[in-house]
């Protein structure tokens, strides 16, 4: 890619997560009157949008899917299978890096609920995340922020993943997220460790993992043959 135009993207990318962190909750993806889709209110307690907290949550039927920012609700829509593969083989690969040095880090992959401010307001469940500090894990959920989180975005998720948890993923401590994006062959790497991100790679590119000081890379390429052989992209 050209630095110029590589430089243009990222600047683009990072004021529009910056426009998109002011304007929320208000901006466009919550329904204009503050009320959850009908079919969800059946489980919740009259409040609008911006008011529910965890314990809200707790009769929905396991089924549906939803994130909670901020006291927003967001539903989520089954992903494609695409979209599990990736997250797998990624999960996969880090995995057998840790296996191999003894590490005490440990991988997981969706759904499992992260409570990331620690707080009754926001849980997530990103698509892969690494967690180095186990007692971070209760059993029931991860309480505070991964180290590592990578998102395969979808044209439902994209602009929640891109622009609102990826704010909220560095406000709070996560210290990399990976945004991979199947459309454009990409993935964006944001190390909050450092100073310049994200740093954008494509689907043949070797990654580095930083949470491990780049002693290992993924190798993207191997993955994108895989879902070549299978989807034929």
């Amino acid at each position: 890619m050209d630095e110029k135009l590589f430089y243009s993207e990222k600047q683009n990318i990072r004021r529009k997560q910056t426009e998109a962190a002011k304007e929320y909750p208000l901006e466009e993806m919550v329904k204009t009157d503050g009320r959850v889709c009908e079919a969800l209110a059946a489980y919740l307690p009259a409040k609008k949008q911006g008011e529910f907290t965890i314990e809200d949550l707790k009769n929905i039927p396991d089924e549906r899917r939803v994130e909670l920012i901020d006291g927003v609700i967001f539903e989520m829509e089954a992903p494609q299978t695409i979209h599990q593969t990736i997250g797998l083989e990624l999960s996969v690969r880090l995995r057998a890096f840790i296996m191999k040095k003894g590490g005490k880090c440990v991988p997981f992959v969706a759904p499992v609920d992260v409570q990331l401010d620690c707080d009754n307001k926001t849980m997530l469940q990103p698509d892969v995340m690494v967690i180095c500090d186990r007692e971070k894990n209760n059993g029931k959920r991860i309480y505070g922020a991964p180290d590592f989180v990578a998102e395969v975005l979808s044209k439902s998720t994209r602009k929640k993943d891109l622009f609102i948890k990826t704010v909220k993923y560095e406000n709070a401590g996560v210290r990399e997220c990976w945004m991979i994006d199947p459309d454009k062959k990409q993935i964006l790497v944001y190390d909050f460790e450092g100073e310049e991100y994200p740093v954008i790679y494509g689907f043949d590119d070797e990654i580095p993992v930083r949470i491990f000081g780049g002693e290992y890379k993924i190798n993207f390429r191997e993955i994108h043959d895989y879902l070549k052989e299978i989807y034929g992209v």
